[in-house]
C-alpha cells in the first residue's frame, strides 16, 4: 500500500483527527484506490501516530461509508460504482436548491462580494490544474449558501453526501479540468440571482450546476 512521504499535516489536530482528515483525503484523490486494503502498521508509521488513532480513524472513515472493516481480518477502501452518481447528485442538487432558495432572503452586499471571490478562485484552480483545491473551492461556495439557508438539516445531510461525491468529483476536476469551467459561469448565474433574491431563479440554477456535471461525469466513467 503505498502513500506519499512529503504531505503536510494538519496543525493542533489530535492524533486521531490528524490520520482521519489525511487518510479521508487520500481516499477522495484516489491514493488509496478503491478496493485497497488498508495497512495500520504501515499507516501509523508514515503518520508517526501509534496504531490506536488509526483504528479510531478507520472506525469513523466506516461510519462514513469510506472503508469496510472485517474485525479481525482486514480493512478495504470501500468500492464507488458508477450508479452511485445518479442516486447522490439528484439528492444533493434537491437539497442545495432548498438551501438556495432559503438563502436567497438572507443575501447581504458582503455575503455577495465572498462568493464572488470563491468563484474567482474556483476559476483560477481550474485554469491552473490544481483539481483537489478547485473542489474544495467550489464546496466552499455551495457551503456558504448552505450556511447561509440556516437550515441545520439541509447543512446535516448535505455534508454527508459530499464525503461521498467528492471521490467522483475529484477523478472528473482531475481527468477533465476544461469541462468544468462551465460551472464558473453557472455560479456567476447563481450569484445573480441570490443578489436579486429570486428565491424561485436561485434553486433552478443551483441545480443546473449540480446536475450538468453528474451528466458529463456518468458519461466520462467508464
Amino acid at each position: 500500500m503505498p502513500v506519499p512521504k512529503d504531505f503536510a499535516l494538519p496543525a493542533r489536530l489530535s492524533a486521531k483527527e490528524r490520520a482521519f482528515e489525511q487518510i479521508q483525503k487520500w481516499i477522495i484523490d484516489g491514493t488509496l484506490q478503491p478496493g485497497e486494503k488498508i495497512m495500520d502498521a504501515e499507516l501509523a508509521e508514515t503518520l508517526a501516530v501509534s496504531r490506536t488513532p488509526i483504528r479510531e480513524a478507520l472506525q469513523l472513515l466506516e461510519i462514513q461509508g469510506l472503508v469496510s472493516m472485517s474485525p479481525g481480518k482486514e480493512t478495504r477502501v470501500k468500492q464507488i460504482e458508477k450508479d452511485d452518481i445518479l442516486t447522490l447528485y439528484p439528492t444533493l442538487a434537491a437539497l442545495h436548491a432548498l438551501g438556495a432558495e432559503h438563502a436567497a432572503q438572507r443575501m447581504s452586499p458582503d455575503n455577495i462580494e465572498q462568493l464572488k471571490k470563491l468563484n474567482m478562485q474556483f476559476g483560477q484552480a481550474i485554469e491552473n490544474g490544481l483539481p483537489f483545491e478547485a473542489m474544495e473551492t467550489d464546496e466552499q461556495f455551495h457551503n456558504l449558501i448552505i450556511e447561509l439557508s440556516e437550515n441545520e438539516y439541509v447543512a446535516s445531510f448535505s455534508a454527508s453526501l459530499q464525503i461521498h461525491i467528492r471521490r467522483f468529483k475529484y477523478v472528473f476536476l482531475k481527468e477533465k479540468c476544461h469541462a468544468t469551467k462551465a460551472s464558473v459561469e453557472e455560479h456567476e448565474a447563481l450569484i445573480t440571482a441570490l443578489q436579486q433574491q429570486d428565491a424561485e431563479e436561485a434553486a433552478v440554477r443551483m441545480k443546473q450546476n449540480i446536475i450538468r456535471p453528474m451528466h458529463d461525469l456518468y458519461h466520462f466513467i467508464q
